[in-house]
């Protein structure tokens, strides 16, 4: 389990497509405090760590991950958000986030309002009714809170701080987003359809 506060930014140092797709992210975590088979969140995608020096790990990435997220456009040198896994006792200061992908949304706006950005997604119709104003999404591993929704349309806003520590301050319209619904959201659609 996760938070979706980043605690690094990681790149790309090289990719290898064999069946699935294997990636090498540098890293500043110190690797020593890291075992082999442990998870971490690469851009919200929960990934296990199958190999590591000093200041990389590497990753296999299934078919499945990568038709359910944008890490079939990793480029060598791009920048991904990194978390750790959340343990017992640690601050939770995002929301529940597992690093299970639901989808790719679209950044369809960027306006700047003060010194935050207001940022609009277009989210695929299926994940729509799981996202609400005021609840938390998941985008690209980083816990945002939802401002307002209209239809599958959803708006959040990016203050300075968060472009400062994770990659949001490289996003362009246009970008695909990988895209995690609140958890609790989905089990409450759940149980509405089951009372139907």
């Amino acid at each position: 389990m996760f938070t979706g506060i980043v605690t690094d930014i990681g790149t790309i140092r090289a990719l290898e497509k064999r069946g699935d797709l294997k990636a090498r992210i540098g890293c500043s975590y110190d690797m020593d405090g890291v075992d082999l088979g442990a998870s971490i969140a690469c851009n919200g995608v929960c990934l296990t760590v199958v190999e590591m020096g000093d200041d990389w790990f590497d990753v296999d990435i299934s078919a499945e991950t990568l038709s359910k997220s944008n890490l079939d456009a990793w480029t060598d040198g791009a920048r991904v958000n990194l978390e750790r896994p959340l343990k017992i006792g640690d601050e939770l200061g995002g929301h529940i986030v597992s690093g299970h992908v639901d989808g790719v949304a679209e950044l369809i706006s960027l306006t700047d309002e003060g010194d935050s950005t207001r940022a609009l997604f277009r989210a695929p119709q299926e994940l729509a009714k799981f996202i609400a104003p005021k609840g938390s999404v998941a985008l690209n591993g980083t816990s945002l809170t939802v401002n307002e929704v209209q239809g599958n349309i959803f708006g959040i806003n990016m203050i300075p701080h968060t472009k400062a520590v994770t990659i949001w301050g490289d996003a362009a319209v246009g970008d695909l987003i990988n895209l995690e619904v609140d958890t609790m959201a989905r089990y409450v659609a759940r149980l509405q359809e089951a009372s139907s």
